[in-house]
């Protein structure tokens, strides 16, 4: 659909049609990272951040209806190199200590998901979306909400012992 931008409105819808294909692409690491994990919490918490992500794909969705665009997904090559080099680094990692690489790996998505929330807040208002940019705020508020809970889980898992054995039965 772009080929070449002329308006600044052209880029915005652009980045919302890119934030929509890394939503997904986030939501497939998700899963992936919660099959993965032996941790019931972190498995949790892979699960609720899919839900929210969920949500965030909605209110995506939702500011393309009110700017009275198509939804168009754009690319997001960030995404699929983070989930690539991810996928790639779990299967170096010996599975005992592999959360730690879970966690690095969803700690870099959630900082490129706020750089992105931001840029798409910030370009909102200046378009006058006012409805728009609070759709995107709640996103952006929950990834750093998001960020804050997978750095509290990396310390702590650095603190107690990088590796995991589940408990005997």
């Amino acid at each position: 659909m772009f080929e070449h931008f002329t308006t600044p409105e052209e880029i915005f819808s652009f980045k919302l049609g890119a934030a929509l294909t890394m939503e997904n692409d986030t939501l497939a690491m998700l899963a992936e990272l919660e099959a993965t994990t032996s941790r019931p919490e972190l498995k949790q918490s892979f699960s609720a951040h899919a839900e929210e992500t969920r949500g965030q794909i909605e209110n995506l969705r939702r500011c393309f209806a009110l700017l009275g665009e198509e939804i168009v997904e754009a690319p997001s090559p960030t995404t699929k190199g983070l989930a690539k080099e991810a996928t790639a680094s779990v299967k170096k990692t010996d599975p005992s200590i592999v959360d730690a690489v879970l966690l690095a790996g969803a700690l870099e998505t959630e900082h490129y998901e706020v750089a992105v929330y931001e840029v798409l807040v910030t370009n909102a208002h200046a378009r006058g979306a006012g409805d728009v940019a609070a759709l995107l705020q709640q996103n952006l508020d929950q990834e750093l909400a998001a960020l804050d809970k997978v750095k509290a889980n990396a310390e702590r898992i650095s603190t107690d012992g990088i590796a995991y054995t589940p408990a005997a039965p």
